[in-house]
This record gives C-alpha cells, sequence and structure tokens, in this order.
C-alpha cells in the first residue's frame, strides 16, 4: 500500500508540473499569435549635397560621461545583478566620476534617484533566449511584448515598434551578444535612435555601418553593462560622452538624438583596482574641435593620438594618420558618411558619431507597411503549433493517467 501511495502521489506531482508547463508554454507562445509580418525594402546610402555635422553645436567646455546600462536587485533576485543596490551603484559611479546614472533593470523602471535633474527613466527590454534586448531611455513605462523563443527580422522591427511612443530614445542592445541581432538586419530594420556599439559583452562595429551604410542615421551608446560592481572589471571600461551645456534630461536626449556625444572603450588590465580605473578616467584625452570647413572634415584633441582613423560605407577605412593631435580629411563626392574612431598611446579609444549626406533633412527610411496577407497566414501557422503543443502535452497527462489507473 505505501509503494502504490507514493506511486499515486508522484503521479499527481507530475500532473501539477505538466500544468504548469501548459501554462508557462500557452504564456511565451500567446506573442506569436499576434506576429506581424512587414513588406521590408531596399534602402539607399545616404544622399544629398549637404553634409550633416552632428557636432556643429559642440561647446568641448561641456563634456560629462554617462552609463546607462547597468543592472541593479529587482524581481526579488531573480535577475542578473541581485548583487548591486541602487545606492552602491550611485556611490561607486560618482565615485569615478560619472554624471549621468541610469540603471537600466530587466523589464522595471529604476526610480532611484527621480527628481534629480538628471535623473533619466531608463529599462532594457527583452526576455527572450538570444538576448533581443533594447536599453529604453525616457521610458513612460514597461511595454511587455516579446518574442520569447524565436525572433525573426518581422519580430524585432514589431517590438521596436510597438515600444517607439513609450519611450523617448530606443537603442538596439548588445546586438552581437548571442548573435541576437545579425549586421543585415540593420539594413531594414528602422524606427529606432541608436545601437549600443560598444558593451562589455561585445563589440558590434559591422552593425553599425550596415545601418549606416543602408541610409539609417543611428548614434552610438557605449556602456559597462555590468551585472556585479564588486568586480571591478565590470566597471569604468566603456562610457557614452555627450556634450550638454546645462545637465538636465532634456539636454542629454536631445544631445544623444542629434549625435552630439560618443563612446568611448577605457584601457584596463583585468584586476585593475578602482582607484586606477578613477585616474584613468580623470586622465581622460578631450575632444577639442569636431569641424566641418570647405568639404572637410577637421578632429582637434587636446594630446597627441597614435591614430585616427576615417571610416566611411561598408566600413571601410578611407583614411588614416598617426601620431597627431588633429585630422583632417575631404568629404569626397563618393562619401556617403564618414565617421571617426581615435586610437591613443595609452590604448583608450573614441568612437565618434557619423557625418552624412542629406539634402533638405536627413532623411530616415520609413517604417515598412504590414502585409496583413502574409501576416494572418503566419498567425494561422503560430496558432496550428500552439493547439499541438497543448494536444501533446494533453496527450501525455492522459498517458500518466492511464498508467495510474493500471
Amino acid at each position: 500500500m505505501i509503494i502504490m501511495s507514493l506511486f499515486r502521489f508522484s503521479i499527481n506531482v507530475a500532473k501539477i508540473l505538466l500544468i504548469l508547463l501548459i501554462f508557462l508554454l500557452t504564456l511565451l507562445w500567446v506573442p506569436y499569435l499576434k506576429s506581424k509580418i512587414y513588406r521590408f525594402s531596399d534602402t539607399d546610402a545616404f544622399s544629398g549635397q549637404n553634409v550633416y555635422n552632428p557636432y556643429q553645436e559642440m561647446d568641448s567646455s561641456f563634456w560629462i560621461k554617462a552609463n546607462f546600462q547597468i543592472q541593479s536587485y529587482a524581481w526579488k533576485g531573480i535577475t542578473n545583478g541581485r548583487l548591486n543596490t541602487n545606492e552602491r551603484i550611485d556611490s561607486l559611479y560618482k565615485y569615478l566620476d560619472y554624471d549621468v546614472i541610469a540603471t537600466s533593470d530587466y523589464m522595471k523602471i529604476n526610480r532611484f534617484g527621480e527628481g534629480s535633474p538628471e535623473y533619466l527613466p531608463v529599462y532594457e527590454h527583452g526576455y527572450g533566449i538570444f538576448k533581443n534586448h533594447q536599453v529604453c531611455v525616457g521610458s513612460e513605462r514597461v511595454n511587455w511584448l516579446d518574442f520569447f523563443y524565436y525572433q525573426s527580422l518581422h519580430h524585432k522591427q514589431q517590438v521596436i515598434n510597438e515600444i517607439r511612443d513609450e519611450n523617448e530614445l530606443i537603442f538596439i542592445a548588445h546586438p552581437k551578444l548571442r548573435q541576437g541581432y545579425k549586421p543585415d538586419d540593420f539594413k531594414y530594420l528602422t524606427n529606432y535612435d541608436g545601437i549600443e556599439v560598444l558593451n562589455n559583452y561585445r563589440t558590434s562595429l559591422e552593425h553599425w555601418d550596415a545601418a549606416l551604410s543602408t541610409g539609417h542615421f543611428v548614434t552610438i551608446l557605449s556602456d559597462d553593462d555590468a551585472h556585479d560592481i564588486s568586480n571591478p572589471d565590470e566597471v569604468g571600461h566603456y562610457c557614452t560622452i555627450i556634450n550638454v551645456p546645462v545637465l538636465n534630461r532634456k539636454n542629454v536626449v536631445s544631445s544623444l538624438k542629434t549625435g552630439n556625444a560618443f563612446g568611448a572603450e577605457i584601457y584596463r588590465e583585468l584586476g585593475d583596482s578602482y582607484q586606477i580605473k578613477k585616474e584613468k578616467l580623470k586622465d581622460l584625452a578631450q575632444l577639442k574641435s569636431v569641424t566641418f570647413v570647405n568639404d572637410s572634415i577637421e578632429v582637434g584633441l587636446d594630446r597627441v593620438a597614435s591614430e585616427i582613423r576615417f571610416i566611411g560605407q561598408n566600413g571601410k577605412l578611407k583614411f588614416s594618420e598617426e601620431n597627431v593631435q588633429s585630422a583632417k580629411y575631404k568629404f569626397k563626392d563618393e562619401d556617403t558618411y564618414i565617421r571617426i574612431e581615435i586610437f591613443f598611446p595609452n590604448k583608450n579609444k573614441f568612437y565618434l558619431n557619423p557625418f552624412v549626406r542629406y539634402d533638405e533633412l536627413i532623411s530616415q527610411p520609413k517604417v515598412p507597411e504590414v502585409s496583413w496577407l502574409k501576416t494572418w497566414l503566419f498567425r494561422t501557422m503560430a496558432f496550428l503549433i500552439f493547439v499541438f503543443m497543448i494536444f501533446l502535452i494533453y496527450r501525455i497527462t492522459r498517458s500518466i493517467h492511464f498508467k495510474s489507473r493500471s
């Protein structure tokens, strides 16, 4: 009797687990029933008689350091970041002389510091297994739409469209991580503001160049994306340096959007102490001028760089100079965009936002229209898969029930 009772108990436990599995599968599959299929079209490179200088309003006296990706304790410690408290994050990054410290908890807006002029509501959107995430800046609320199992180009565009109106800025997070976004995706994706090109986990320059080469004016974000700030190797490695005359939310958002900012990689030896990091950040080179005069781009620094590179269409190196404090490049007729990379003797690197061609306004590719025929065909297929999953679990449940009766 004891053996039979244990057997029946195990069957009941199995049933409960199956019920939970049905609920979980249902919950995670439901968004696919709402999928949209778009009509993507080929996009063209930047063109026009004018060249946009993102640094035309720059004042070299007003550079600030910012980090928009770091996770804190949230969701009862389930998510990665459970060891970081808001107070420790704020204290450490202020020690490192950061001016904007935005905590991007997963699917949750962190309200720490709300009320201060530089406070920005930020969160990291996404919970899919391939890390198709977005850094949402100036967020009104958390949008829970995401596709857990797999995301096609259509799913990625749908998520961007869904969160667009609820955020002042949307940056595609660490696109190279887990191959969540492929470079080819950026030939078509639109309706977002920038790419987190520099991140502790991946550098995604090829994704950025793919977007720029197909006429998408998107700016750079550079973040530590730290999950454990007790590990010095996770902090003070990347930052976004922004030009703002007065530090407040409006100015920060505006400069990020227009490109009056750049990404910085601060070289670190593994094991560098917080004190060493502070000294390196304090000794960071200053960008003194970035001008466009007589069809030429000229960049000036407060010290000698080991190399200044001018990068163009498809990420091709167009020109470089070594061991100079300033460099000049003539924007040629065939150039569609030019971005600048600066390398320093201490191994620090700066990545500037692009100069792009335009006529009257910088044109962004239009948001693709929905193909409703293909949408409903896909939704029908998704529904059939959904029904099959439920049926399969039902049959397994029936099988277990049958064995318990026998």
